[in-house]
């Protein structure tokens, strides 16, 4: 069983399901509103703990009701929260999704308190990071709080997961060099490198360039056409399970949980893990939803 702790945001999700998404100008009806727990961070550490690794969140929410909901779904699936700060100025972070009748999603993001905890906060919880396999890191919290988080695992000798969502166009250098493995979809790999993504080849130029930023290994996402990796000397692309997706919303979430939990520290099984990551958002995005969408070790199995 892997140990992983997870750094990042936890949302409030409303979900509004449409035939088609709003042109400007343009007034439609909803068919079906959801509410329920989100935030990619908090996505991707119920998605571990789901398929078997023992999770840790360090971040933060508001003191009001959506916060309590919000800790309260996290502490349902057993996930630590001691390293979760309830700030009593601030608002629990919202999401508003938008998902078409294809599955595709549109996101709007109300930061609030997962924009507030700082690397102070991070590094008081430096315990759960050194006692971890993997330490997991988003964008929907400050790169400080990244980098402070890093900065501990890499001196513990934990390996560290970036998930550059939302992309940022300049990454700090220091985030990057202490990344053991970054995990971009084609819109952030293409935002981090200026390479678009097409093709194979346009892969492999596009992970070249980001191993020299000091990354050690890459995957790229690629949606319903799979995943490609790069380590070491090794590279290649892995099909995605071919499923008709009723809503992609906390595919990827679920992918890089899925894979935190079953991957090595030495990455030697590394195809089988992006495998079974593969496995589990191909499941996920089978359902409405965010994390109740995300499977459990026994759906794999």
């Amino acid at each position: 069983m892997n140990t992983i702790t997870v750094v990042g945001s936890i949302n409030q999700d409303t979900t509004l399901y449409v035939q088609a998404m709003p042109k400007p100008g343009e007034t439609i009806r909803i068919n079906k509103m959801v509410v329920s727990g989100g935030g990619k961070g908090a996505n991707q550490a119920i998605a571990a703990q789901r398929l078997g690794a023992k999770t840790a969140f360090i971040g933060a929410v508001g003191a009001d009701h959506a916060g309590e909901g919000m800790l309260a779904l996290l502490r349902k699936e057993s996930i630590d929260v001691a390293g979760v700060a309830v700030l009593a100025q601030e608002t629990t972070g919202q999401a508003f999704i938008s998902v078409d009748a294809h599955g595709e999603n549109s996101i709007m993001i109300n930061a609030g308190a997962n924009t507030k905890f700082d690397a102070a906060h991070v590094r008081k919880y430096r315990h759960a990071i050194k006692n971890s396999d993997f330490v997991i890191v988003e964008f929907e919290s400050p790169v400080a709080d990244s980098v402070a988080a890093f900065e501990i695992a890499h001196k513990a000798g934990v390996k560290t997961i970036l998930n550059p969502a939302p992309a940022l166009k300049e990454i700090p250098t220091e985030l990057l060099a202490l990344t053991d493995l970054i995990v971009p979809n084609e819109t952030e790999t293409e935002i981090l490198t200026g390479i678009k993504v097409t093709d194979e080849k346009s892969m492999t130029q596009a992970a070249a360039k980001l191993i020299s930023f000091g990354v050690g290994t890459v995957v790229i996402t690629l949606g319903s056409r799979g995943v490609y990796y790069h380590v070491g000397n090794q590279s290649g692309l892995i099909p995605a399970l071919k499923v008709k997706a009723v809503d992609t919303t906390a595919a990827g979430d679920t992918f890089i949980g899925a894979v935190a939990s079953v991957l090595r520290p030495n990455f030697a099984n590394i195809t089988e893990a992006l495998t079974y990551g593969n496995r589990a958002s191909a499941l996920t995005v089978q359902k409405l939803g965010a994390q109740n969408a995300i499977p459990f070790k026994r759906d794999l199995d």
